[in-house]
């Protein structure tokens, strides 16, 4: 049993390079975590682990220890980033890690920089009355969105580990404790810049957009506008990251300014979920009472941040402010034409289409179309599409996603009409669309037995499953086949919730 903070032994030697604590101390607040009683090591994501150049041997024996915030490896710098943030339209100017610890940032054996993270670790500055702490079911379900998202191939947050505590979280229940250990390019968000622009800080505001050049952008140093330059970067990779998302039915659910990364990363997974039948109005999350963040809604969120991004930069984009406004609005109005560009590049591929025509995009329309009005699912109608490219007598499973199969009919035929044009053999096509189109994603049923069975019994097994169906999203894996079927009526998961 632990109930100290372990500083006489080293632990797993980290090989931290920490830059952020280098800037200014009006960044963050140097805050190290809260020691728990009896820490248990839940999961440790091996592979990453060796990807960052840690010890894994070494892991495996203080793991509970380091991964609960017990044990500062050397050269840890902890601390609590400062951050603003619109939340749900409405501007906080101060929010921060209130329950979040960067221990320090490492470079991984691929010669990129990450952040190394605690979520849960005790309070900070930030917390504003929380107690800093999580909940075992969204250390879970973190740990299983991000690990899913990863073989996904959509850019997000990574789980390097997950421990409990030994001690309760009480929110409108005693729940047990976790701990989550979150590995990201970085953890600088919109919200970063807000904090500082809220202040009439532009000195801030400028140092940290040469330190996100510095870290994510570095050919930009020899742009003739580099704050312009990174503006329409990170308007880029928003637009990219939203159309992936559409691509495989995510729905963020708090696509707040203080949960979008500059570095073009998903990141936050509470209210999260994946759709089932299609409807471009679904939402999941219990705190998004009017639908803001609905499904079809989250490009136009992402250019809605986007502006809030630039408000921020227009001191340095140009000393004249009309001549900022102007170029600003350039870079948001052409988020539009780079979204739509993504998701129509990104359904064509789901279709199958390697080529290029102007009715393509009406095409998908209209496959969205019947999807939403027949109630199918998402995952299975483009999967067994993707079957269907590849043998015909797959036909019967691809119509049966309808309620009504034989509606699939007009469309079919219209979708093989336009194949004849594109030149691709059958077996090609078939190949490629498998590689986009998922047979398994983190099913919100499936996610929520997981929580359930760990947070009630005990029992990780649903868990380990889980992760291991998902990291071959685009097998087929016939053992796990039930992992891909959508959910019965009485497993519908109707609404999920934030992890604070």
């Amino acid at each position: 049993m632990t109930s100290v903070l372990e500083k006489n032994r080293p632990g797993a030697a980290f090989p931290f390079d920490n830059s952020y604590a280098g800037l200014p101390q009006r960044f963050f607040a140097p805050q190290t975590p809260t020691p728990v009683t009896e820490p248990w090591l839940i999961k440790l994501n091996e592979p990453l682990a060796q990807e960052l150049g840690l010890d894994v041997e070494a892991l495996r024996r203080d793991g509970a220890a380091i991964f609960s915030g017990n044990l500062l490896p050397e050269g840890a710098a902890p601390l609590a980033m400062a951050y603003a943030g619109h939340q749900f339209g409405g501007f906080s100017p101060v929010l921060g890690d209130g329950r979040a610890i960067l221990l320090g940032e490492v470079v991984g054996r691929n010669g990129r920089r990450y952040d190394i993270q605690l979520k849960g670790a005790g309070q900070t500055p930030f917390s504003r009355r929380g107690d800093g702490r999580a909940a075992l079911g969204p250390v879970l379900r973190e740990y299983i969105i991000s690990e899913a998202m990863f073989a996904l191939g959509i850019p997000a947050t990574r789980a390097l580990a997950a421990v409990t505590t030994g001690e309760p979280v009480y929110r409108e229940e005693v729940l047990p404790g976790a701990v989550f250990t979150r590995v990201a390019a970085s953890h600088i968000r919109v919200g970063t810049f807000q904090f500082f622009a809220a202040r009439g800080d532009t000195d801030g505001v400028r140092a940290l957009a040469d330190y996100v050049i510095d870290r994510h952008y570095p050919e930009l140093k020899e742009a003739e506008n580099p704050y312009l330059a990174l503006f329409e970067a990170v308007s880029e990779r928003q637009a990219a990251l939203i159309a992936r998302w559409l691509h495989v039915g995510f729905i963020h659910g708090v696509m707040n300014t203080d949960n979008m990364t500059v570095s073009g990363e998903t990141i936050d997974f509470g209210p999260c979920a994946f759709m089932d039948s299609y409807n471009p109005a679904t939402v999941f999350s219990s705190i998004d009472q009017h639908g803001r963040y609905a499904y079809a809604n989250q490009p136009a969120i992402g250019q809605w941040n986007l502006a809030r991004l630039g408000e921020t930069l227009l001191p340095l984009i140009d000393p004249d402010q009309d001549g900022a406004v102007d170029k600003a609005n350039v870079v948001i109005r052409a988020y539009g034409e780079r979204f739509q560009a993504h998701w129509l590049k990104g359904m064509r591929a789901k279709i199958g289409l390697a080529g290029e025509e102007d009715g393509d995009l009406e095409l998908v329309q209209a496959l969205l179309a019947l999807m939403q009005a027949q109630t199918a699912d998402f995952t299975l109608t483009f999967r067994r599409l993707s079957d269907l490219a590849g043998d015909n007598a797959a036909e019967p499973a691809f119509a049966a996603s309808f309620r009504e199969p034989e509606t699939s009919g007009e469309w079919l035929a219209r979708w093989r009409e336009r194949l004849s044009r594109d030149q691709q053999a059958a077996t090609d096509r078939a190949a490629a669309m498998h590689s986009v189109n998922p047979a398994f994603i983190p099913r919100n049923h499936r996610v929520e037995q997981a929580i359930e069975a760990a947070v009630e019994s005990g029992d990780f097994s649903l868990f380990e499953t889980l992760l291991e169906v998902l990291a071959k999203p685009y097998d087929d894996q016939p053992d796990f086949a039930a992992y891909g079927e959508p959910p019965q009526p009485h497993e519908r998961v109707l609404a999920t919730f934030c992890g604070t």
